[in-house]
């Protein structure tokens, strides 16, 4: 039976954006609301003439509405399980859910498979959800019952990690805990690699997931190489490093935590390595290192999450570009991404160019690299394509 939900119009001629499927309202296209509609409600988008258009989860903010179906919809839980388990066929599909080589990835990317504020990474046999609005903070028990009719026995546990993600939204209180099971200590492999993934307190669900191939890739550049791996947290791309016979390879994250996990990565899978890990601020460890580095990665925590701040942000990955550039080798592999969503691959391109140019040293482009695809980006939402990357020929 069909719900009803509060109604916001449109004015006229502002239902362009909706028509075209982006899963975005702003504020600027509402001519009026029905009273009483609060944060995380529920709400139908009709059109001057009172079309509907689309439903979704209602905020106080620039982006009024992010929307979840672009039908009608009772939003119940039958509702959000088709949701849940078209995201688990994708990666079926792709590979993902049956691969004993990698049992750690994404199985749902916001806007990317149509649930906007909603993050959902697999570990092994233990789900972490990642909630970004309070709509979605809500269903999250139907989330849970979908997940565990969908993986049946292969899911012991689901952990709720959105305490940060929630702390942004007024008048919000979220705590970290697990909604089903139980699971302290969790080991993943990717790509035959082992690690440690810390989902109480480690960054974002516990793991940078989306740099998977980007660190298989790097693995064919390191061997024999000096490599260096700034901003290295849990030690990913230092691991690949290794196991493809790097030379020598050293970590740097201000982080001492994320030092003690990346250590112990490296234990899980080798012995007899040159690896080192400095727990300093990169920036720092650049222009006093007196190693000369072969191979370098630049992935650095997102230096702008608003336009506010792109400036700002403009300066920051070109000057840390610029230091990479001054000091790496003759004819040097510089692996360089951006992770904040409002630079655009076209922006974070120009940034490199002047860093190349204020460095005065010859550089070409190899690859340019993106997210993985259990990351997807919808065509109707450019915006999810956050991760860019290049990876450059220092001569």
């Amino acid at each position: 039976m069909q719900k009803s939900f509060s109604k916001i119009i449109l004015k006229k001629g502002k239902e362009r954006s909706l028509l075209n499927m982006h899963p975005w309202l702003f504020s600027g296209a509402v001519e009026k609301t029905d009273a009483g509609i609060s944060e995380g409600d529920i709400v139908e988008i009709h059109s001057f003439d009172q079309k509907y258009l689309a439903t979704g989860h209602y905020h106080e903010g620039s982006i009024k509405v992010r929307i979840f179906s672009f039908s009608q919809t009772a939003a119940d839980y039958e509702f959000w399980k088709e949701k849940i388990e078209k995201a688990y066929l994708l990666r079926k599909q792709l590979g993902f859910t049956d691969d004993p080589g990698t049992n750690v990835y994404r199985l749902v990317h916001a806007e990317g498979d149509g649930l906007p504020g909603l993050i959902i990474d697999i570990y092994d046999t233990t789900a972490v959800i990642q909630t970004h609005t309070l709509g979605m903070h809500r269903v999250k028990n139907f989330l849970v019952d979908a997940l565990k009719e969908i993986y049946r026995n292969r899911l012991t546990a689901v952990y709720d990690k959105s305490a940060e993600s929630m702390s942004k939204q007024e008048n919000t209180i979220a705590e970290n805990s697990f909604l089903f099971g139980s699971e302290k200590n969790i080991e993943v492999t990717e790509n035959g690699i082992r690690f440690f993934v810390d989902i109480e307190s480690g960054q974002k669900t516990g793991f940078f997931i989306d740099q998977r191939e980007n660190r298989k890739l790097l693995g064919t550049y390191s061997s024999g190489k000096k490599v260096l791996n700034t901003f290295a947290y849990s030690g990913g791309f230092s691991l690949y490093s290794l196991k493809a016979g790097a030379e020598l390879v050293h970590s740097v994250d201000s982080s001492k935590k994320a030092a003690e996990l990346a250590e112990k990565n490296v234990a899980l899978n080798f012995t007899n390595v040159s690896h080192a890990f400095y727990a300093e601020d990169v920036f720092g460890f650049l222009k006093k290192s007196e190693t000369v580095y072969d191979v370098m990665v630049l992935d650095p925590p997102a230096f702008a999450k608003h336009l506010s701040s792109v400036d700002k942000a403009t300066i920051g990955y070109r000057n840390l570009n610029y230091e990479a550039m001054k000091r790496i080798n003759k004819n040097g592999i510089l692996f360089t991404f951006s992770c904040s969503q409002v630079i655009d691959k076209n922006l974070f391109r120009k940034i490199v160019f002047m860093a190349a140019l204020q460095a005065k040293r010859n550089v070409r482009i190899l690859h340019q690299l993106t997210q993985p695809p259990d990351h997807p980006v919808s065509i109707y939402h450019p915006e999810g394509e956050y991760l860019k990357g290049l990876v450059l020929f220092v001569e």
